[in-house]
């Protein structure tokens, strides 16, 4: 009877045990940790976090352009000139002729404010006629990153009556003409226009 009675008495308490225990729905902290009470709120971010650095705006880089040209011995030109581009500023120097429409060209940098490219023409020289120099900057995306630096990188930082678009939509460039005429006899012309003459 007393075995009996221990039994209901162990049952009751195993029972009991067993309803303490947590039951499958998920509300169980699971692997012992600890539970955020529900509502409470976030900590508030760093407000230590470092200042956006400001890009300091560029002015606009108003471009001058000057041209001019010599005559070698063998008939030759040679083309030389000032500008306030950047140094290392990729150029393209191209002299037509303007009777026929035959171009020559050659690629120069700026160095130290200037430039100078040539000789253009061919090896038996230039006839005399009219002749038109143009000095045109190469696409900013091609420049080196100095230069990129100062006249932005779709050209966006250049300006004055030089600025043009470039056929390609690759923003801004500059384009500079001059004109000339070569012989001893050069033609009349109400344009400005530099006079070489083969001595």
């Amino acid at each position: 009877m007393k075995t009996r009675r221990r039994l209901v008495y162990a049952g009751g308490i195993m029972l009991l045990l067993a309803g303490c225990g947590g039951d499958d729905n998920g509300d169980e902290a699971t692997n012992g940790a600890l539970q955020e009470p529900q509502g409470a709120e976030a900590p508030p971010p760093d407000e230590a976090e470092p200042p956006v650095a400001e890009v300091a705006p560029v002015d606009p880089l108003e471009v001058e352009v000057e041209a001019s040209a010599s005559l070698r011995p063998d008939r030759r030109l040679m083309v030389e000139g000032e500008t306030n581009l950047p140094d290392g500023a990729l150029l393209r120097i191209v002299v037509e002729r303007e009777l026929s429409g035959v171009r020559w060209q050659s690629r120069t940098s700026v160095q130290q404010g200037g430039f100078n490219a040539g000789p253009f023409g061919p090896g038996s020289g230039l006839p005399d006629g009219g002749y038109t120099i143009n000095v045109l900057l190469t696409e900013a995306n091609v420049q080196p990153a100095g230069v990129r630096e100062r006249i932005g990188e779709q050209g966006q930082y250049l300006a004055g009556p030089l600025v043009q678009t470039s056929r390609h939509g690759l923003g801004q460039t500059i384009a500079y003409s001059h004109r000339l005429l070569i012989g001893s006899e050069p033609r009349r012309t109400s344009d400005r226009v530099e006079v070489l003459q083969v001595d």
